[in-house]
């Protein structure tokens, strides 16, 4: 026997039919973009990144060369870049983020970003939600900044280091791998949020940790790191 519905309940009916169909996702969006290198002596670099996958690195030919692949339009990152005598500004941001990041939510949102290993720079990271993968050996650092968002992030300060500097890293919710070097003078003050903080090839001394080549190394990394809601582990290389 077949069912019949009555002229009042077609409207409904028409938007229950149309809500399970699904709506196709966007075509992806792929992007280069590249800065060249100023008259800049230092350079400060900021990255702001809301949701999606991170990867930086060095061995960039220019100051900055960037990939970017992305599905939907409203995360169109923004690159720009400015010269005030002889420091440069380099910003690249996530303006806006709208739709929910990963398989469920079917959207995509990586970046790609190479830096240059000869430029002195202060380096500055804001994570949102997501995956962050930086291998920043090689890189002439001045400084280093962190803000750990809701994911997973491995950061990679091992090998040499041609100048001492002062890194912060601040934990947010998820998980932070450290990687720190071991000819390289370490020395690390450490406090716990909710979370938990682990390390590995490091000594305590009063209130700090260090590596065995502290002290005697004529480069030293100083760097103070604050857990969040999470699990931070500080490995020195082996």
């Amino acid at each position: 026997m077949g069912v019949t519905l009555s002229a009042a309940w077609l409207p409904v009916a028409g938007l229950l039919m149309a809500a399970c169909v699904p709506v196709p996702l966007p075509e992806m969006r792929e992007e280069t973009h590249k800065v060249p290198l100023g008259k800049a002596e230092m350079v400060n670099v900021r990255i702001e990144m809301k949701g999606g996958e991170l990867e930086v690195t060095g061995g960039a030919l220019e100051l900055l060369d960037a990939f970017f692949s992305y599905r939907s339009g409203k995360w169109k990152p923004e690159v720009t870049y400015s010269e005030a005598g002889f420091r440069g500004h380099l910003l690249v941001r996530q303006s806006t983020v709208s739709e929910r990041i990963g398989p469920r939510g079917g959207f995509r949102n990586e970046w790609r970003l190479k830096l240059n290993n000869g430029v002195p720079m202060d380096l500055e990271v804001k994570l949102g939600a997501g995956r962050s993968q930086m291998d920043l050996a090689g890189l002439h650092l001045r400084s280093l900044e962190v803000h750990m968002g809701a994911g997973e992030l491995n950061l990679n300060l091992g090998g040499q280091w041609r100048k001492s500097f002062e890194a912060r890293i601040r934990g947010g919710i998820g998980k932070a791998t450290v990687r720190l070097p071991k000819d390289v003078g370490v020395e690390v003050k450490a406090r716990g949020g909710i979370g938990a903080i682990h390390t590995s090839g490091l000594k305590k001394d009063g209130r700090f940790w260090v590596n065995d080549a502290f002290g005697s190394s004529p480069v030293t990394l100083r760097i103070d790191v604050e857990g969040g809601i999470g699990e931070i582990r500080l490995e020195t290389e082996r």
